[in-house]
């Protein structure tokens, strides 16, 4: 029998009828079987390394709970404030070497120094994202930008629990962004392309769940190293290292869609019969996949663009232009609310590692619900929807902080609402990154998921600066928190909705297939009337 189902299939897919990726995964590798949630588990892991470089500052740049007097001329009205006093009649509770701040004595008029390294550190990713998105769409692949970017990231960390002073460690933290940014973007879309459509929405979610676990686990390596901030460095600069040699390098395998687009089928074949083998599935011996430019090359060259690359393409495709426009102002926005809030807690009246641990706590529910939720309501719904409440909940924030008494800003009502935020803020965050890797074709994918990568990272790098300046006034910042978070939902009502739509391959393709799939619509409205 399956020998019959065999040449059957084989007479099917001669030469004048090859199969797409898609139609091979859905008919005969399986949705979402064993294979693919082995290779989606061990490409996810690496989200967690992403967390701890993003998430480390919060411990090793904090501004120590307490002082004490030491000498002669620390008292009086003088002892209300450090900047008060002179040099050597005090000293931090925990040490010199708890925090950068306490080291290099980043406080009074050295205090806007303290968001130097942050905002650079996210310049950093900006900038990386755009390297890695083109190399992982090019030359190097998913597997080898997630490999460079982790050994890199380790290499970075390490060099930065040796920094001597604040403008080496900045330039070492910018240096980290860099290398870290290839992370999220690369794991991502090597997760989803070997997904079939019903379960990629859920599966794109997958990855934050390891970086809310990397959220969560950053704690519980700072507390035991609170007293040295160069011992953090070292302990999470291990770890991305080991995952780089026993992990990646030997388990996890590449994309068969970019083999395919980069012109190497047999090897996206051999890939695709691994996956089918692991769920106790087999393909036909005769099958062949179908190369994404072969139907769309006469009108390429009716063109004149055989020579432009798929970038080109796409910044040279109207309709491209301005989704990814609105991709770019939606994710600067939810950038700078997302981090914002997380490097915030400080500011907050309450133990820096309980407050962490809530707000990655926070992180949990928000990717349960988002992949719940994606498996039947619509992307740009799940996303403006999400936006909204962050920017509600920070308005209702900025209510609570109309007071010059600093104690009150970590009042215990603030506390919920701005963690309720955070939850939204993190759903809308996840959702919008796969928004994005449905929205664009495989030949540009990793691109313009790093393009969204940098707007994300742009109103990150900002975001710090309002986390400062928000400590004399956290009206004002919470203000900035909700107005952008509502704009960023209203900017997303002018995407298209993929829900179930399917990943093409090249931009000619998804033009023709999008503008097939709007006329039958049109078709369909006109035959119902």
């Amino acid at each position: 029998m399956d020998e019959e189902k065999h040449q059957l299939v084989g007479k099917q897919n001669g030469v004048g009828n090859k199969l797409t990726v898609d139609e091979v995964v859905e008919e005969y590798v399986g949705s979402f079987g064993f294979s693919q949630l082995v290779q989606v588990t061990l490409v996810s892991i690496a989200r967690i390394f992403d967390s701890h470089c993003t998430l480390v500052t919060i411990f090793t740049d904090a501004q120590p709970q307490s002082w004490r007097c030491i000498g002669h001329g620390c008292s009086g009205e003088a002892a209300a404030s450090v900047c008060g006093l002179k040099p050597g009649t005090w000293e931090w509770s925990g040490g010199n070497t708890s925090s950068t701040i306490a080291e290099w004595g980043l406080v009074c008029d050295r205090r806007f120094l303290a968001a130097l390294p942050t905002s650079v550190y996210f310049l950093g990713s900006l900038i990386g994202s755009a390297v890695f998105g083109r190399l992982a769409d090019g030359c190097l692949g998913r597997k080898r930008a997630v490999l460079a970017s982790c050994l890199l990231t380790a290499a970075t960390i390490f060099l930065t629990s040796f920094s001597p002073n604040i403008w080496v460690y900045s330039l070492l933290r910018f240096a980290n962004g860099f290398s870290r940014a290839g992370i999220g973007i690369c794991s991502l879309v090597l997760s989803t392309e070997t997904i079939g459509r019903k379960w990629r929405g859920q599966v794109g979610q997958f990855g934050f769940f390891f970086f809310a676990a990397g959220f969560l686990s950053i704690p519980l390596i700072a507390y035991p190293t609170r007293n040295c901030w160069r011992t953090l460095y070292r302990i999470i600069s291990i770890l991305p290292l080991l995952y780089s040699i026993f992990i990646l390098m030997p388990f996890v395998a590449e994309s068969p869609r970019w083999l395919l687009v980069r012109g190497r089928s047999e090897e996206a074949l051999d890939v695709l019969r691994r996956y089918a083998g692991m769920n106790g599935r087999e393909l036909p011996p005769n099958l062949c996949l179908l190369k994404p430019t072969s139907t769309n090359e006469t009108m390429t060259s009716r063109k004149g663009e055989n020579n432009a690359s798929p970038i080109e393409r796409l910044w040279n495709t109207r309709w491209a232009v301005r989704r990814m426009t609105m991709v770019m102002l939606t994710g600067f926005g939810i950038g700078f609310v997302y981090y914002g809030v997380q490097l915030n807690v400080e500011n907050l009246n309450f133990n820096l590692y309980f407050t962490v641990a809530i707000n990655a706590m926070m992180e949990i529910p928000a990717v349960f619900i988002g992949s719940v939720l994606l498996a039947f309501t619509n992307r740009r719904m799940l996303f403006s929807t999400s936006a909204f409440l962050t920017g509600i909940s920070c308005i209702l924030c900025m209510f609570f902080s109309r007071t010059g008494d600093k104690r009150k800003r970590g009042s215990l009502p603030q506390l919920m609402i701005e963690a309720t935020g955070f939850m939204a803020a993190s759903t809308a965050f996840d959702v919008l990154y796969i928004y994005c890797v449905e929205l664009f074709p495989t030949n540009v994918r990793n691109f313009c998921v790093s393009m969204l990568r940098q707007s994300l990272m742009l109103g990150a790098s900002i975001s710090p600066l309002l986390v400062v300046f928000g400590r004399s006034s956290p009206s004002l910042s919470f203000l900035v928190f909700g107005v952008l978070s509502i704009t960023s939902g209203f900017l997303s009502l002018w995407l298209p909705e993929t829900r179930n739509s399917p990943l093409y391959e090249t931009l000619e393709q998804q033009e023709e297939e999008e503008m097939l799939g709007s006329e039958s619509l049109e078709l369909g409205k006109k035959v119902q009337m």
